[in-house]
């Protein structure tokens, strides 16, 4: 028995090889999902300023730019992501994930894995969102509402994306403890959207947005040789 989501969730699909953007948008149509395709970026942008999406599948490879900047430029949209992306391109799907993609899939790939990943995304996403589903905490006088899923420093609200936001929380859950990367990962609940060679990336991009000096970093500490950990009081 397919597992359909309870409500439908809108899936943008931004692609411009047509066979792709039509297996796809019939497989999430059976799942049911709500497709929209889109075979440049200019068309993107048009679907997403009419409507916002639950999730985008993207290409970074398009005819009119790069899926990346797309990706950059709704950043502070928080939309969950799944990149598509060449098989030996891995620096695209490193610049993706720092820049907040929940998670990348190489082409070729299976219809069915999409639509796995897809699931685990949203669901991901859901969890995240849910009311009530996570704690209010603090790293010294950085202030971390679940809830309202916002970072905040002396008042003035810091943007993170989903990615950072769970990495910190993480720490925060445990403030003084020591975590490996394997064991930071496997707090934080990953199913493989961070990657342990890319988590370094993601701990310095935090560090940048919420350290006063990303140099000598306040809240989240590396102890060497070991790991991670947040401060203390």
């Amino acid at each position: 028995m397919n597992e359909a989501p309870t409500v439908s969730k809108r899936v943008l699909v931004v692609d411009d090889e047509r066979q792709i953007g039509d297996v796809l948008s019939a497989y999430l149509q059976r799942e049911g999902y709500i497709p929209v395709v889109a075979e440049t970026l200019s068309a993107a942008m048009n679907e997403i300023e009419r409507q916002l999406p639950d999730l985008l599948l993207l290409d970074v490879t398009l005819p009119d730019g790069s899926g990346l900047d797309l990706l950059r430029s709704l950043n502070e949209q928080s939309i969950p992501t799944i990149m598509l992306t060449a098989r030996g391109d891995e620096v695209d799907r490193v610049v993706g994930l720092e820049m907040g993609a929940d998670d990348y899939i190489t082409k070729p790939f299976s219809p069915r894995e999409v639509i796995a990943r897809v699931r685990a995304v949203l669901r991901r996403s859901e969890e995240r969102d849910r009311p009530g589903g996570r704690h209010r905490l603090h790293v010294l006088d950085l202030a971390i509402d679940g809830d309202a899923h916002e970072v905040r420093r002396d008042g003035e609200k810091i943007d993170l994306t989903p990615s950072e936001f769970r990495i910190l929380s993480a720490l925060a859950r445990h403030p003084g403890q020591v975590f490996s990367r394997v064991q930071l990962l496997d707090a934080i609940g990953d199913d493989g959207s961070i990657y342990e060679r890319t988590l370094d990336r993601h701990i310095n991009n935090l560090r940048r947005k919420i350290e006063i000096d990303p140099l000598h970093p306040r809240y989240v500490l590396t102890v060497f040789g070991v790991g991670y950990k947040a401060a203390h009081e």
